[in-house]
């Protein structure tokens, strides 16, 4: 079988072993069976327990011809979906045959990390490779959180998980506050005696109108995606919940932002005569990577080798790469080739597979002759 065939069937086959966030332990064993079977080394962490997964973070090794190591990082888990994934194939491109995500995030990437350890043997890579597959990413990145990185080999490393095109290089990514707000206020029947009654939900929605939610700026933005209470239409309603976010590359600004929600609900919650309680929860830092930094370098140079253009960007988004660096370890985050991620649409062309594998390589290589 060649190494192509081998990646198209591997990653059909992944794709379709469910493993939502805290049901990992299907594929986590899945990865780690076909590794040990050709002779890789592997270990799974502790991470399952604190990190509420299905199953732990596992570390895969295959060493060098020198004393160097890189890593790279890939989460096994994907977003809820309903029904089995069916996986089909044509013209070239991977999809979902159903109405279901196809998996791609993050399969995608690890079935070329997979893929990497296994040629790895076949001609022993220039220095050594720690591939990292990483648990609970989806909800909080929680797997990377709860990772040692000290007992990494590497100086620094690349996580494979970015839906666009190949080429772009992630080298700022923003803070995330997870923002909650519970209304009390006081029921009372609405026909009969609503005078007595202080709406939850009215305070609520005086609330979100007095926010300032999208785009705040090119680096800024904040939302309020879910809104629940009440218990009847006769009912002043007692009871209103919101969930928002706040997210920017400046953390300076993620917290003004959250600051302004948390005011905005405040002050409604007094003009309504409700109470009110928010809970502001920090779920990953953001970060900017220094244009000197050596893993940046070493992805620069190894596109360019390739052929590729590097195209350093930012995104509104969170990965692992956030907690690794929130912990101390140098890394970037690397656009993997799939599309429509979290959607029925979710797509990832085979090229992209064989193409993200062959970035690897070229990491591999650079990080050997790298200062």
């Amino acid at each position: 079988m060649v190494p192509d065939e081998r990646i198209l069937q591997r990653f059909a086959r992944l794709c379709e072993i469910p493993s939502p966030t805290g049901e990992e332990r299907a594929v986590a064993d899945a990865v780690a069976r076909e590794l040990r079977d050709a002779g890789v080394e592997v270990i799974e962490d502790e991470a399952a327990g604190p990190a509420r997964a299905g199953s732990g973070n596992l570390i895969a090794r295959v060493p060098g011809s020198s004393q160097r190591w890189v890593s790279f990082f890939a989460h096994l888990d994907t977003v809820p979906h309903d029904g089995p994934i069916e996986v089909e194939f044509a013209d070239g491109v991977f999809r979902s045959r159903g109405d279901t995500i196809l998996g791609a995030d993050n399969k995608a990437a690890v079935t070329v990390l997979v893929e990497l350890a296994l040629r790895a043997l076949a001609t022993p890579p220039p220095v050594g490779l720690e591939l990292v597959f990483t648990v609970a990413e989806e909800d909080g990145l929680r797997g990377a959180k709860e990772l040692d990185v000290s007992a990494l080999r590497s100086d620094f490393g690349y996580v494979l998980d970015h839906a666009t095109p190949i080429g772009e290089v992630i080298t700022a990514a923003p803070t995330y506050n997870r923002i909650v707000a519970d209304f009390e206020g006081v029921e009372a029947h609405s026909g009969i005696r609503p005078e007595d009654g202080h709406s939850a939900i009215a305070a609520a929605a005086a609330a979100i109108a007095s926010m300032r939610l999208g785009r705040i700026d090119e680096e800024t933005t904040a939302n309020v995606g879910v809104i629940s209470g009440g218990t009847a239409t006769n009912v002043v309603p007692g009871h209103c919940r919101i969930e928002g976010e706040a997210r920017s590359v400046d953390e300076a600004k993620a917290g003004e932002v959250t600051a302004a929600i948390v005011d905005a609900c405040t002050w409604a919650a007094s003009e309504g005569g409700c109470d009110v309680d928010v809970e502001v929860t920090e779920v990953f830092r953001g970060y900017r990577i220094p244009g000197n930094a050596r893993s940046l370098r070493v992805a620069r140079s190894a596109l360019e080798r390739l052929g590729i253009e590097p195209r350093e960007v930012a995104t509104g988004g969170g990965s692992d790469a956030n907690a690794l660096i929130a912990q101390g370890f140098e890394c970037v985050l690397l656009a993997n080739g799939t599309t429509g991620n979290h959607t029925p649409e979710e797509a990832v062309a085979a090229d992209a597979l064989t193409k993200m594998l062959g970035v690897c390589e070229a990491i591999a290589t650079e990080v050997a002759t790298a200062p």
